[in-house]
């Protein structure tokens, strides 16, 4: 069997007739155009699975999800609306066994002794349970830390010295948000093969950012020993961008276009049960797809992106899952019958 599993950074998804960010708000109308674009955009995606993130009001997400013929009937969950500041959601066509809100880091980190003034993400992580057929999974919706500037109050957002420095302070919680969910993500894969692991959500960096390899963590060398080896592949985690870039000779992965860079801060990122060189898989990505059509470069163009599309693309990809009887089979073809790939 196949399935889709989709990101969506919907862009402020906030009731009518409700300020955020200051002054802002969505009349009726606007609201209605949003709703309806984010239904259309979920039926092109027909993903079975979505994450959301940039969710105001847990009712808003239901009336988005509403427009989609697709995904109308589908099980949903957010991460601690409140309507004051944006969170993440998650929507399956499978049932959700079971979900968390993850607001605080596992433990503090320190340097030299010293701990870091910071011991909770900025946007809660949302720990999803979900049943596909006969295979349990687990999905951790992200919206990790933005590379906005953050300012003091006494600093000018104008000045290129205050601006570097609020540009750290955006990295160095961004980082300790990667560590806190390295730890999270490692105690929950080690030893457990049964479960496939996915990470979906905005990241806020390109995927080879040290931030995501904190995350994701980083393969073996190819001389190391294979039972040292088997350890790190049993906690690590892979870009779906670059499982497909294996097996295409095309790269045209980018989400968001800022002052001329396209970009990819948007990512699926999959355990060893769901890579297609891992001889013990239950599963196999076989394609990524982006939509990012409604995207303009600005530098380029006097067009705006009117205020009920969102301003990121929406990101897909397309997993083959394995029967019981087939997964069951594949654990019992000898190792070097199976790849030649160093990696597993």
């Amino acid at each position: 069997m196949r399935i889709k599993i989709g990101n969506f950074n919907l862009f402020n998804l906030v009731k009518p007739n409700v300020h955020y960010y200051g002054s802002r708000k969505y009349s009726h109308t606007d609201y209605g155009k949003k709703c309806e674009w984010i239904g259309h955009q979920l039926d092109k995606m027909r993903s079975s699975i979505v994450a959301f993130q940039e969710v105001f009001h847990h009712e808003a997400l239901k009336d988005a999800l509403s427009k989609s013929e697709f995904m109308k009937d589908a099980y949903y969950v957010t991460a601690s609306c409140d309507g004051q500041r944006p969170t993440v959601g998650i929507a399956s066509r499978y049932p959700i066994l079971e979900s968390e809100v993850i607001c605080d880091f596992p433990a503090p980190l320190t340097i030299d002794g010293n701990q870091m003034p910071f011991t909770s993400f900025s946007r809660a992580v949302l720990r999803v349970e979900i049943l596909v057929e006969t295979i349990p999974m687990t999905f951790y919706v992200t919206h990790l830390k933005s590379k906005r500037p953050l300012m003091e109050d006494r600093e000018d957002p104008h000045d290129p010295i205050d601006r570097a420095k609020g540009k750290a302070r955006a990295l160095l919680i961004r980082s300790l948000e990667s560590v806190a969910l390295r730890e999270i993500l490692v105690k929950r894969m080690r030893g457990n093969h049964s479960s496939p692991v996915v990470v979906v959500g905005d990241l806020n960096d390109s995927a080879l950012a040290v931030t995501n390899d904190i995350m994701s963590g980083t393969p073996p060398h190819r001389r190391f020993p294979f039972e040292v080896k088997s350890k790190i592949w049993d906690v690590l985690l892979y870009a779906v961008k670059d499982i497909q870039a294996r097996q295409s000779t095309q790269d045209v992965y980018y989400t968001y276009i800022h002052n001329g860079y396209y970009g990819a801060l948007d990512h699926l990122l999959v355990s060893q049960e769901l890579h297609p060189k891992n001889p013990h898989r239950l599963g196999a990505v076989e394609y990524v797809k982006t939509f990012t059509d409604h995207l303009v470069d600005q530098t380029l163009s006097n067009d705006k992106i009117p205020v009920w599309m969102s301003d990121h693309g929406q990101v897909i990809c397309s997993i083959k899952l394995y029967t019981p009887d087939k997964a069951k089979r594949e654990k019992h073809v000898k190792r070097e019958d199976k790849t030649d790939d160093p990696q597993f």
